[in-house]
């Protein structure tokens, strides 16, 4: 055995001896802690056999395998309504045989949520949604924004999704997860940063009696943003839909108890006013009319005179001095007609806070942390400080190099598998880490990584290594 050889099999002992201790190995107890275990993992899961040797995710499944990796990009968005599979683009290194003949990520999910529906006991599979495009780009759900990736991966694994509010203390037992499914957002990193949390500028909000809320924000450099909402039992809010809507700043914002709504902001670098109608449906999505320049004038405000009604009052400032100024509208399916434009001794509206009986919500902006002063924060009758944005039905990565905000309460750590500082540090730290490109023996830190993401599952060196790993 030459001195290479000697080497590689100490550090897979070693390996073996610090995985049976944490949860992997062939000493692995019954029932571990999640955090503590070694599982099968795949490096670009779908590429099967284009790149490596994994076979197909039904292949991979049924071979032990706990986290499988999809790789996906927003091109073709609007024709494929769906994000496509593939490494540097759509179908690249994608293997067909024996997974899905299409790139679309609804058909691959819905291969793991099939397999895990049929498997119930199986141990918690992770599926890593790996973002190789910017998606904070794309304006609204239609678009493919996280909203509309957030609910592809609550609707393809529906009651088996682990959400990372479910266990607040940390992740349990292996065997408390079993025939769950857990979802984890790696790749680029100002979508994973934007999943945490949203930035913007001078927010407004508005609440119907139905305890739907819109809230609107100038998201820097030049775009109008929009969240939409449903107050809960809890006094907490659940953001639903996010998008962009318009050009400009100072936005504000009123709803009616029919869904409809009026937004008045101030252009861009200028002092000329604006406004849109909008109407809320259901799902959360606002369907805009087409902006309407109406005045000149800075900081707009508008309230609906009835919440029943169509009728509305605007209040902004004189570009030119401390006066107010006032007009009365009537909204219609498209536009607001205003009429009565006056001097008025009244004070602009409070755009930032909204009443309706009993409820209120508030918003602002603050830092948490690490994070900016521009994130967008928000309060009600019953809860302080919450975070405007994606309910969290995914995982974020905390990858090596990360800003820190991304650190900021993270379970699951990764970097390269040559990282082996980065990783048994996060280890040590009770992090769940994953080191990808685990293509050699040589690669085993100590402790292990709990997902040593491979090209070559089969291989006999990696499933010593990975021995005992819960199935």
């Amino acid at each position: 055995m030459n001195r290479a050889t000697t080497r590689a099999a100490a550090i897979v002992g070693s390996a073996l001896v610090a995985s049976a201790l944490l949860g992997g190995g062939t000493a692995q107890a019954a029932d571990t802690p999640f955090a503590s275990t070694v599982f099968k993992a795949t490096h670009n899961s779908y590429s099967g056999n284009v790149d490596g040797a994994k076979n197909s995710i039904p292949y991979q499944l049924d071979h032990g395998v706990r986290f499988v990796e999809f790789d996906i990009h927003d091109n073709g968005y609007d024709t494929l309504h769906d994000y496509a599979i593939g490494h540097s683009g759509p179908g690249d290194l994608v293997d067909h045989a024996g997974n899905p003949a299409s790139n679309a990520l609804r058909d691959w999910l819905n291969v793991v949520a099939t397999w895990s529906t049929a498997h119930p006991t199986h141990a918690p599979i992770v599926v890593m949604v790996d973002i190789k495009d910017n998606l904070t780009d794309n304006p609204s759900f239609a678009a493919g924004n996280l909203t509309a990736l957030n609910q592809e991966l609550a609707t393809a694994f529906g009651t088996s999704l682990v959400r990372p509010g479910d266990y607040p203390s940390g992740l349990p037992s292996v065997n408390t997860l079993r025939g769950k499914v857990l979802t984890l957002l790696s790749g680029d990193a100002q979508t994973r940063t934007e999943y945490r949390r949203d930035v913007g500028y001078d927010p407004a909000v508005a609440i119907n009696g139905h305890g739907q809320i819109v809230e609107v924000h100038d998201s820097g450099g030049g775009a109008l943003g929009y969240w939409t909402g449903t107050y809960g039992a809890d006094g907490r809010v659940t953001w639903i839909r996010h998008g962009k809507y318009d050009s400009g700043q100072t936005p504000a914002v009123a709803l009616n108890d029919s869904g409809q709504l009026v937004e008045v902001h101030q252009s861009q670098n200028a002092t000329t006013l604006w406004s849109r109608v909008g109407q809320l449906g259901s799902n959360g999505e606002i369907t805009w009319s087409a902006g309407k320049q109406d005045d000149s004038g800075v900081l707009p405000t508008v309230a609906f005179t009835s919440p029943t009604g169509t009728a509305v009052h605007e209040i902004h400032r004189s570009q030119g001095s401390t006066q107010n100024w006032a007009w009365d509208g009537v909204a219609a399916a498209s536009s607001v007609t205003w009429s009565g434009n006056a001097k008025t001794s009244a004070a602009r509206y409070d755009k930032t806070s909204a009443i309706r009986g009993s409820t209120r919500v508030s918003v602002t902006t603050g830092a948490d942390g690490p994070t900016p002063a521009q994130t967008l924060r928000y309060s009600t009758d019953r809860v302080t400080g919450g975070r405007i944005g994606y309910p969290q039905n995914a995982f974020d990565e905390y990858q090596e190099g990360d800003a820190a905000e991304l650190q900021q309460g993270a379970v699951f750590y990764a970097a390269p598998a040559t990282s082996s500082s980065f990783i048994t540090s996060a280890r040590q730290a009770g992090h769940v880490v994953r080191g990808w490109d685990f293509d050699s023996a040589s690669l085993a830190t100590n402790p292990l990584a709990n997902y040593p993401a491979t090209n070559h599952p089969d291989d006999a060196w990696y499933q010593t290594v990975t021995a005992g790993a819960p199935e």
